[in-house]
Order: structure tokens, then C-alpha cells, then sequence
């Protein structure tokens, strides 16, 4: 089954009592069960819900995988994939993440005794040097958030399983329409479905999906145990906003190249970051592992100047300033001063993320506006 009919269909049936084609929202907290422990596969809301179970189905096809779990958020299922671990082990991740990936590492999980090597991991063989012992998982993110590196899935999996550690991939900014990590050798992929799979920006949710079935029960015992569950109208606005991925990607990944070539030739700009553009440094691995470059890139502006950056994003007219991604409206972040603040500023500037660094999650608008408006508010 190709992709665009998955995303439609997999996982989904008409509702048996009615026939309705959308899968109807279960807003219930319990069941009604015919004696104590005998029930229809249903007890209580937050261990199991028929619109969420077809949702975790739906999401474990479109990434070729077996189980599909979802959570609140892209934040709670990283902190269901954490719980795996005990005091003492070691988690090596990317220098270039998410600044609340990051912050949940150093500032809750740190504190319980994990331990956090964050390492570039565009090098596989920086991450055979970084492995000690005491190393369980190794976490990447591919494009990376803000600066779009790529990370070669198969070779960092080739060395995690030589070593018998783990590797999750947040595949966030690819969405599985462009990638499959679990194809690639990668054992567990975590999403922030709030962003591409979602696509409307209207709800907030995470998802895993993998594999290994005692990993997976493991995840889900920790997702009915600590109760960071998604509700069924948050899963029925996913499940209708997963029947158009396909589209709205292609839409986003067009517009996104167009505004990366056009910003790339502007005289007041310095450095675009995006995958598809052939100077970017991961532009053969991006055609190599993905399907296509995405609808994110972020640019640099010339000089040193965060006023002047900032200036330019309170002038636009179109891309709108917030934070989060992967809806169908153009967004612009500062990523120094939003999405990865919690990163000190050393770590940042150290990692290549400059104050004067901009973030554009391209929507699905005409592109003709979105280059004009940047054309505005640069000039």
C-alpha cells in the first residue's frame, strides 16, 4: 500500500454500529463492564480509548512499524522513552536538538541520576568514541532543530548495534511522509505530533512507534502508569489532520525550496540552512535518506546584530511569530530567545546557533506571498 492511501486508510475501519467513515470520538472516562473483569476490551479512559487505538494504529503504518503509543505531548513521550532508564545510565544525544528535549535531559532526568554526553553526531565515528559502558541510548534528531543538520540513521545504528544500545530518532521536522527512521535501523521514532501530523496547529500531542514488543509494553505501562494520555478529540483532529499529510508535504517541501533559493540570493542575507539547497553540507545524505527536504529552514541574517533580526520579525505580514512548526500558516521563530532558550547561550553559540538566527516553518500559502513578505521585511 502506498504511503498517500495509508495515511487515509491504515488502521481505519467505518464505525461497525453506524458506518460512519470518521472514526467517531469515544468521550468517555470509563465502560460499562457485564461482570467485574469481564468487558468488551475497554476499562478506563486513560488505559485504552477506541479513537486513540486507531490513531496509534494508523501512526505505527505510516512509519512501518508494529506499535503505535501515543501521549499528551512530543515532551511527554520523551519522557516516557527516559523512563526506560535508571540511575547511572548514560544517554548520548546530538549537540543540535530541541530546547525542550534538552531541558528535560539536563534539568529533570540529569537530576534523577541519567547521565547526558551531547555530542555532534554528524560524525558516526564520534559516536563510537563517545560510547562508554555505561551508555544504553543514543537520541538524534535528523534534520536537526534550528540548523537543519543531517545525521546518517544508518550509520549511527550500525554502531548502536554493534554495541547493544538503543537509538531513537526524533523524526519531527521529516515527518514519516519524507522518512522512515525504523527502515533506516533505528530501533525506536518519536514524533511531536503537534507539528506535521497534526498539521493544523490545533492540538497538541507525541507518539512512538517501534518495534520490540517488550519495549512496547514497557512504553505503554509507563503511558498508563504516569498517565500523560492524549484525549479522544485531540486523536480524532490527528486522524483527520494525517488524511492530507501527504499533500500538505509535498505543498510545504515546494514552497520551502523556492524561499531557501530565494533567500539564499538576497544580498543581506548570510547563510540559509536547508537541506535542499546543493551547498548545504547534508544535501547528498538528505537525498539519500529522505523522500524530500521538508518544509523548515532557518537563515542567518549579515552582521552580528539581534536587533536587526528581530526587527525583521516583527515585520512580517504573512509568517506570523510563535513558536511551534508544521502547520499549514508560515511561522517565524527566534530560536535564542523561544525554542531554545533553556540551552545556555555558551552551549548555543558553541553548536553554531547564533542570536541572529531565524527559523521558518514554510506553510502551504502561495509562494509568491511568502516570498514577498519576506522580501518587506528584509528590505
Amino acid at each position: 500500500m502506498k504511503f498517500g492511501t495509508k495515511a487515509i486508510h491504515a488502521g481505519i475501519e467505518p464505525d461497525p454500529t453506524t458506518g460512519a467513515i470518521m472514526t467517531p470520538i469515544y468521550q468517555t472516562s470509563t465502560y460499562v463492564q457485564e461482570s467485574p473483569g469481564k468487558h468488551k476490551g475497554y476499562e478506563y479512559a486513560r488505559t485504552q480509548n477506541p479513537t486513540r487505538n486507531v490513531l496509534q494504529n494508523n501512526l505505527a503504518a505510516l512509519e512501518n512499524g508494529k506499535h503505535g503509543i501515543c501521549y499528551s505531548s512530543g515532551l511527554g513521550a520523551t519522557d516516557a522513552i527516559l523512563k526506560l532508564f535508571k540511575p547511572g545510565d548514560e544517554i548520548i544525544a546530538s549537540n543540535d536538538l530541541y530546547g525542550g528535549t534538552y531541558r528535560i535531559m539536563v534539568r529533570v532526568f540529569q537530576e534523577f541520576g541519567l547521565k547526558f554526553n551531547f555530542v555532534d553526531l554528524s560524525d558516526a565515528t564520534k559516536l563510537e568514541a563517545a560510547i562508554t559502558p555505561a551508555t544504553k541510548m543514543v537520541w538524534i534528531e535528523t534534520p536537526t532543530n534550528p540548523l537543519l543538520r543531517l545525521v546518517d540513521i544508518a550509520a549511527i545504528a550500525a554502531v548502536t548495534k554493534q554495541h547493544g544500545i538503543q537509538l531513537v530518532v526524533d523524526n519531527t521536522f521529516a515527518s514519516p511522509y519524507l522518512q522512515n527512521p525504523l527502515d533506516l535501523g533505528a530501533d525506536i521514532v518519536m514524533h511531536s505530533v503537534t507539528k506535521y501530523l497534526g498539521g493544523h496547529s490545533d492540538t497538541v500531542m507525541g507518539a512512538i512507534v517501534l518495534n520490540d514488543d517488550e519495549t512496547a509494553q514497557r512504553l505503554a505501562f509507563i503511558q498508563n502508569a504516569c498517565g500523560a494520555v492524549p484525549g479522544p478529540q485531540d486523536c480524532f483532529l490527528v486522524l483527520r489532520g494525517i488524511k492530507t499529510l501527504h499533500v500538505r508535504m509535498q505543498r510545504h517541501c515546494e514552497n520551502a525550496q523556492k524561499v531557501a533559493e530565494y533567500l539564499q540570493q538576497h544580498p543581506k542575507v548570510s547563510q540559509v540552512h536547508y537541506p535542499g539547497l546543493p551547498s548545504h553540507i547534508g544535501h547528498e545524505l538528505a537525498k539519500k535518506q529522505m523522500r524530500g527536504f521538508g518544509g523548515m529552514l532557518s537563515f542567518e541574517l549579515k552582521g552580528d546584530s539581534m536587533p536587526e533580526a528581530v526587527r525583521v520579525m516583527e515585520s512580517f505580514e504573512v509568517f506570523s511569530l510563535g513558536e511551534s512548526l508544521g502547520g499549514v500558516e508560515s511561522l517565524c521563530t527566534h530560536p535564542a530567545s523561544m525554542t531554545h532558550a533553556s540551552i545556555p547561550k555558551e552551549e548555543r553559540i558553541k553548536n553554531g546557533l547564533k542570536d541572529t538566527l531565524i527559523r521558518l516553518s514554510v506553510g502551504i500559502e502561495d509562494v509568491e506571498d511568502l516570498i514577498q513578505d519576506l522580501e518587506q521585511a528584509i528590505d
